[in-house]
């Protein structure tokens, strides 16, 4: 349910008016309810395992993400009609929505447009939904929130509660639908069976492409926390994301310090439902599971971390995505490799410290998650040590 960002077949054009696969249901899901990428992209519709919800025919969906379709106003021509301006470089200046300027071209599907504030509390009933008609027995249930991504227009019960603009209203409108989703578990008396896990896909970034007070009505708050970075960066802040695991009765409350990976995921589960991952899948994973049930603090040893690539996002394609930046975390020691990329995303628009440098860097992160002492000059053998267990790693 949710956020659906990975695409639905290969090509970019497709037709939204007939069967949309493969997607969801071909990567495992039994049943899918998503928008197909996310909320500043056209198309604002919701599809339905293969197909978008409330499409009329007399009134057929385009879509295109090179040039206009049909004559609907967009940001850039029209920015009178924005209710929520765009900022300019961002490219959310296209076909307007509900108000809001979109990436891409959109005519047609008038009926099965969503609305924002609407959107994120459709995918919530859904997910109660599945959770009551299947709690008769085993289930996994994906909830891709939509908050905080832009563009933020939280519900109209959530504007202008948080202080923080419609970002932290947002957020404040994600934690509420993640406490209704806890509440329908109790009421279904699943609460003490069932696995809850909270992660996000990133960092945090303020201004992602429109003036919604994410940067102006910040009032001192810090998303970062004591961390360098953000969203699109190779600093703990773009890659060290919120990691909740809740089992009651089973983990017991507390914080610990062992180092998971996401798509660690798949071989712990495995693991634990004794079912076998095939040959030659999920190379990266490794069995974390006694780390995220709280019995251990020893995780993973090495992660390889990667931030954007910031000239690729920007359309050169010239530049391969294995020029992304790239950094080894092992037994607590960080290293950057010299990187001759831009060392901020944008200072205008999302400003964010990549970790780009020409210098190598070394950070011991035990004592400096911030990564504010480079220790590259004092320690050159452990640069080299870990240069090369990166090498090895990434040739493999």
């Amino acid at each position: 349910m949710g956020k659906w960002h990975l695409g639905i077949g290969d090509a970019v054009e497709k037709n939204w008016n007939k069967e949309l696969k493969p997607g969801p249901n071909e990567t495992g899901f039994d049943y899918s309810f998503i928008f197909p990428a996310t909320a500043d992209r056209v198309p604002t519709v919701f599809v339905e395992n293969h197909h978008v919800i409330g499409l009329d025919s007399s009134d057929p969906v385009t879509v295109n993400y090179k040039k206009k379709v049909g004559n609907e106003p967009t940001g850039l021509e029209n920015p009178e009609l924005l209710k929520m301006p765009a900022t300019p470089g961002h490219g959310h200046n296209n076909t307007i929505v509900n108000g809001i300027g979109r990436i891409g071209y959109m005519s047609g599907g008038k009926m099965a447009r969503w609305t924002d504030e609407e959107m994120p509390l459709t995918f919530l009933e859904k997910a109660k939904q599945y959770i009551w008609e299947n709690q008769a027995k085993p289930f996994f249930l994906f909830y891709a929130l939509t908050e905080p991504h832009v563009p933020r227009v939280p519900s109209t019960m959530f504007k202008g509660k948080s202080g923080l603009g419609f970002r932290g209203d947002a957020i404040l409108q994600m934690d509420w639908s993640v406490g209704k989703i806890m509440n329908e578990l109790e009421a279904l008396k699943l609460d003490k069976n069932t696995i809850i896990i909270f992660s996000s896909d990133n960092g945090p970034v303020l201004d992602d492409g429109y003036e919604d007070g994410a940067v102006s009505e910040l009032n001192g708050h810090t998303p970062w926390g004591p961390l360098r970075g953000g969203k699109y960066s190779v600093l703990e802040a773009g890659t060290r994301v919120p990691f909740i695991v809740s089992w009651p009765g089973k983990v017991s409350p507390k914080v610990s310090d062992a180092m998971v990976c996401q798509i660690d995921l798949i071989r712990s589960f495995s693991s634990f439902l004794n079912q076998a991952i095939p040959a030659g899948e999920c190379k990266d994973s490794e069995d974390t599971w006694n780390a995220l049930i709280g019995e251990t603090e020893a995780g993973r040893n090495t992660l390889v971390e990667q931030g954007a690539n910031l000239a690729l996002i920007q359309g050169n394609s010239n530049n391969r995505p294995n020029n992304a930046s790239l950094a080894l975390i092992h037994n607590n020691w960080k290293y950057i490799p010299p990187n001759n990329g831009p060392a901020n995303t944008n200072p205008k628009l999302t400003n964010i410290e990549t970790g780009n440098s020409p210098q190598p860097q070394l950070y011991n992160l035990k004592d400096d998650i911030g990564e504010r002492n480079n220790l590259a000059e004092k320690y050159p053998e452990k640069v080299k040590e870990m240069e090369q267990l990166l090498k090895t790693i990434a040739d493999r």
